[in-house]
C-alpha cells in the first residue's frame, strides 16, 4: 500500500512530491488545512511528518515492505515557524541510519527506528521537525 492510499492521508490530500524535487511528500494549500489564526494546522503538519517519515522508511527498504510491518510509538516535535500555503516533507535522517537499523531488525525481528522529518514551505522555511519512533517488527 502507498502512503497516500491510507484513508487519512487520501482524506486530507496528501500527495508524492514530484519525482525531480527534494521533497518526499505534500499538501497543495487548502482553506480546510488552516487552523483559527489563518496558518496551516498543527495536526495537518504532524499527519504530513508521520507519512513522510513512512514514505521514507519504505524507500530505503523496500524490501522489506512485504516482511515488517511499523507503527508509530512516539513522536518529538517542535513548530518553528507558522506555515501557509503549500507545505512540503523531507526527511533528514541519514541513509545509513535507517540501513544500519533494518540490520538490526533482520537480526533481532524487530526494532525501534527513529525517522526525522522537517516540514517547510515553498520559500524552504522550516516550520515544523519532528522525529517519529517506529516499532518494526517481521510478520509472523
Amino acid at each position: 500500500m502507498k502512503v497516500t492510499d491510507i484513508p487519512f492521508n487520501a482524506f486530507l490530500k496528501i500527495e508524492e512530491a514530484p519525482a525531480d524535487s527534494s521533497y518526499l511528500l505534500q499538501l497543495q494549500e487548502s482553506p480546510s488545512h488552516l487552523n483559527h489564526v489563518g496558518t496551516v494546522h498543527a495536526g495537518v503538519q504532524l499527519a504530513l511528518a508521520e507519512a513522510a517519515s513512512g514514505q521514507y522508511l519504505m524507500q530505503a527498504l523496500p524490501e522489506l515492505a512485504d516482511k515488517v510491518v511499523g507503527v508509530v510509538r512516539r513522536v518529538e516535535a517542535k513548530f518553528k515557524k507558522p506555515m501557509q500555503g503549500a507545505i512540503f516533507s523531507r526527511a533528514i535522517t541519514p541513509l545509513d541510519e535507517i540501513q544500519n537499523a533494518a540490520e538490526q531488525l533482520a537480526a533481532k525481528g524487530r526494532r525501534l527506528i527513529p525517522v526525522t522529518v522537517e516540514i517547510i514551505d515553498r520559500s524552504d522555511n522550516v516550520g515544523l521537525v519532528a522525529t517519529f519512533e517506529w516499532f518494526a517488527a517481521k510478520r509472523e
